[in-house]
């Protein structure tokens, strides 16, 4: 059974609104939503960890479907990384149901390491951009013109603009930065930041970039935003760790746990 086939079987004739992807520590956001209908992973054919329950510390395992502001979404609790099986595509069968399923907007968020003195640990990074510094890409394999992914304006600048307006009626700090994607899972050198720096990114992460490239594909509004958990290698005096990671995401949720909610109701 195709995973569409079974989201059918069990959600019913449901319409999404609304795909969300939710990053390291930032699976609370479920909470908030109502009348769920929640499908484990390894239940779902292609994806993440579907028949088993592995995934990584701090991502949910997960397919939800509920309300949340007046609007049908369905979240993935957790993601699979480029790190985990060397496989940049992973995430394309989750999105690829998703937008069957008729969401038209793909909501992307990630713990980030920040490379802005001025934006610290438990602030919020809106990405207006990116830098494939991995080298991977989803779409490695693709056989027909789908591949030729146009990515300018990938982070649709409307709805960069309503976060922006938003954040500030709800009082929530938030920039906007180019982020840039290294394979992971080792963290980044000293050098390696200087040099991201240097080439004019503003956070760094692991995920998220073969993402957004799949939602273009799919013709999919793309919106991500980062929880900074840490400064880049070199740039503080603690010691970065996945740890350390997860208990700042939990002040980056609080912030999110306002934000995207609003961000839905006025989609």
């Amino acid at each position: 059974m195709t995973p569409y086939e079974t989201i059918r079987e069990r959600a019913g004739d449901i319409t999404v609104d609304a795909a969300l992807v939710l990053g390291s520590g930032l699976a609370g956001l479920v909470n908030l939503i109502e009348d769920t209908i929640v499908i484990p992973y390894r239940d779902l054919a292609g994806f993440p960890g579907h028949g088993s329950t592995s995934m990584v510390s701090g991502h949910g395992s997960d397919l939800v479907i509920g309300r949340l502001r007046g609007k049908t979404v369905a979240v993935l609790t957790g993601r699979e990384h480029y790190y985990e099986r060397g496989n940049a595509a992973a995430m394309r069968v989750p999105l690829e149901t998703l937008a069957a399923l008729g969401a038209r907007t793909l909501m992307l968020t990630n713990a980030a390491g920040s490379l802005d003195d001025k934006v610290r640990p438990g602030d919020l990074m809106l990405i207006s951009d990116h830098i494939n510094y991995a080298g991977a890409n989803p779409l490695i394999g693709e056989d027909t013109d789908r591949r030729f992914v146009s990515l300018v304006d990938a982070y649709d600048p409307e709805l960069r603009r309503l976060a922006m307006d938003l954040a500030g009626e709800l009082d929530i700090p938030l920039t906007e930065g180019v982020y840039i994607w290294f394979s992971g899972p080792s963290f980044e050198s000293v050098a390696e930041i200087r040099m991201a720096a240097a080439l004019g990114a503003d956070a760094v992460g692991m995920s998220t970039v073969p993402e957004v490239i799949i939602g273009r594909m799919l013709g999919l509004r793309v919106w991500v935003c980062s929880g900074i958990t840490n400064m880049g290698a070199g740039m503080a005096l603690e010691e970065i760790s996945h740890a350390q990671t997860k208990n700042v995401a939990a002040i980056c949720a609080q912030k999110l746990e306002k934000l995207i909610p609003a961000m839905l109701e006025a989609l």
